[in-house]
């Protein structure tokens, strides 16, 4: 992570309460700055449009689970337009990097519980999706609660040993809970992808190092418009890693696109894919162009 505003940083903002693996994912990623818990997306978002912390980390992905937050809700508060889309720019958010944390969840209990006395499991609903296995097999009731680390505060509160929490090992520590089985994520490549957030742009140099684009657009209303709208990425060698499309206003006609590339858009590949790709769009809007994680050079 070699951002100016990154290395500089003093605060960054997370969803969820301490010992969450947003926690753990901006000690990961950001070292140097104090982490401050913040209880929703939006407010951790907030806390760096209204000046409260220098940055956002806030989960978009998880390779178990899927789509974590609402990309495309949070998406169109970020950016620079490129076309079509009018934005206060006092106000825009932009993505300054990534970050990918191993989630290994532990199934926590209180002092004293037995694992076959458990009956309910108390955690975030993207956690709780990420550990199937483990509540099939123990017959367990699941319940969903607004974060992990405070599903485990919850139930060192409640004393009940018949309640669990799925969270982390340090929200154990932190609530004085005991691991009663752990690991309980149904794959070992658990992996949740983060995107650090920031209130300017901090594009990294065009120097042949990699990079990942991420944008908005939505296509023209022709036949063919998301087709041809795409094929300047394939002509041109640019290798698209994410896609997803959202509806708009509550129609079906109305789709708008999300996506992610591999290169720096002043590079002339991919400069001449995203000009092809707006003249067949009616809006796009730069969300990001930030250094790619290492990881990606390790995944499956």
């Amino acid at each position: 992570m070699n951002g100016t505003l990154i290395s500089r940083a003093k605060t960054v903002a997370f969803q969820g309460e301490p010992g969450a693996y947003a926690n753990l994912a901006a000690r990961e990623a950001l070292p140097h700055a104090e982490a401050v818990p913040r209880p929703t997306f939006e407010a951790a978002l907030d806390a760096v449009r209204n000046g409260e912390t220098d940055l956002a980390v806030i989960p978009v992905e998880n390779s178990v689970y899927g789509r974590i937050a609402d990309v495309h809700f949070l998406a169109r508060q970020f950016g620079r337009p490129i076309k079509g889309y009018t934005k206060d720019g006092e106000n825009s958010l932009f993505i300054l990097g990534e970050h990918f944390h191993r989630v290994r969840h532990q199934l926590l209990g209180i002092k004293g519980a037995k694992l076959a006395g458990v009956k309910t499991v108390y955690s975030q609903g993207p956690a709780l999706g990420q550990c199937r296995n483990v509540i099939k097999e123990l017959h367990l009731a699941d319940k969903q609660w607004s974060d992990t680390a405070g599903a485990a505060r919850h139930i060192a509160e409640k004393g009940d040993p018949t309640s669990a929490a799925i969270a982390s090992k340090l929200a154990a520590e932190i609530y004085g809970l005991e691991i009663l089985k752990p690991d309980v994520e149904d794959a070992p490549h658990n992996m949740t992808r983060f995107l650090i957030v920031g209130g300017e742009p901090d594009d990294p140099p065009n120097d042949g190092k990699p990079v990942i684009t991420t944008f908005l657009f939505a296509v023209r209303n022709v036949p063919a418009a998301l087709y041809k709208a795409l094929g300047g990425f394939a002509t041109n060698g640019v290798n698209m890693t994410k896609l997803e499309s959202y509806q708009l206003g509550g129609s079906f006609n109305a789709t708008e696109f999300y996506a992610d590339v591999e290169g720096h858009p002043d590079s002339r590949l991919v400069r001449l894919a995203l000009e092809e790709l707006s003249f067949f769009s009616s809006r796009v809007i730069m969300l990001g162009i930030y250094p790619a994680h290492p990881y990606r050079n390790e995944m499956p």
